[in-house]
């Protein structure tokens, strides 16, 4: 059973798959099954283990035993599927829910677990992007009833907006160089992605889908190629992001050109939330999604 006509929030019954797609091959591999939801899968800068989030916590899956071990992040267990691991993998930055209000704000804390470090005391804060150079976090936030796209110092410290087209923009990461954010946006109508210099110039459009919404769009560390999430117009708003629906996931030039469905499955919120590409460029992780019944 691959659907649902419940509420899609409602997780309690989710299969995760935890997948890899590989470029040269096409082929899909399947690392791990497991009977409860995980999601949003990022791939270590070493190339040995996946980082996903599972219950508001994180999880090291490692590649070569196939075994998960819980990190260890003090309080921050509320954490949801914005995730993202150091260039130098020596820390992860994570979006929690804190106590307090339940608002998401972003936090550091070292890959060998220790003590939180708060990043953005304004909320609803979510993190997406790190810079290849440590400094700063991009993510999306809520400040004055728009969702806009913001940088912040990785120590802390004042935050830059840097985009300000209405509507929803979501999903920012840099590129291995650090010239360039990618996001997606609905300032076209339709979710679409987009990409802009790290100082917010020169913000273009990517992907000119007429018949999709296009999310998450993560660029290859060898900057050559694109992978994002596809949701086809008319099964959700373009500013919807949603759990258990039919999508695509979707492969174009980083330069620019059509877009190639490569994986259709059943997933959404989860399956590629963020950046997940191997440090090599030649495969990527992902979730796929079942009910259980």
């Amino acid at each position: 059973m691959t659907k649902t006509d419940t509420d899609p929030w409602d997780r309690s019954r989710d299969r995760s798959l935890l997948q890899v797609y590989d470029l040269a091959t096409g082929c899909i591999e399947t690392l791990a099954e497991f009977d409860y939801l995980i999601e949003a899968p990022n791939w270590s800068p070493n190339g040995k283990f996946l980082l996903y989030n599972s219950k508001g916590r994180v999880y090291r899956f490692d590649l070569e035993t196939k075994g998960s071990t819980l990190l260890e992040t003090d309080f921050v267990g509320n954490c949801n599927n914005d995730h993202v691991l150091s260039a130098d993998g020596g820390s992860v930055a994570v979006s929690h829910g804190t106590k307090e209000d339940g608002q998401s704000r972003i936090y550091t804390v070292p890959i060998s677990g220790g003590v939180p470090r708060l990043i953005t005391p304004l909320a609803p804060s979510y993190l997406h992007g790190w810079s290849p150079d440590g400094r700063t976090l991009a993510y999306c936030a809520l400040r004055d009833g728009e969702f806009d796209i913001y940088t912040i110092p990785a120590e802390g410290g004042e935050e830059t907006r840097l985009t300000y087209a209405p509507g929803l923009n979501d999903g920012p990461e840099y590129d291995s160089a650090g010239e360039y954010i990618w996001f997606n946006s609905v300032r076209s109508g339709l979710m679409q992605a987009f990409r802009m210099r790290a100082d917010g110039s020169e913000q273009t459009q990517m992907t000119f889908e007429e018949g999709w919404n296009i999310w998450f769009p993560h660029i290859s560390p060898d900057r050559k190629w694109v992978v994002a999430l596809g949701y086809r117009k008319g099964d959700v708003r373009p500013e919807e992001h949603l759990p258990h629906k039919d999508v695509e996931l979707k492969l174009m030039p980083a330069e620019g050109g059509p877009l190639t469905t490569i994986a259709a499955l059943f997933g959404g919120q989860g399956t590629i939330n963020v950046n997940s590409w191997a440090p090599d460029s030649r495969r990527f992780a992902f979730v796929r999604y079942e009910i259980m019944p």
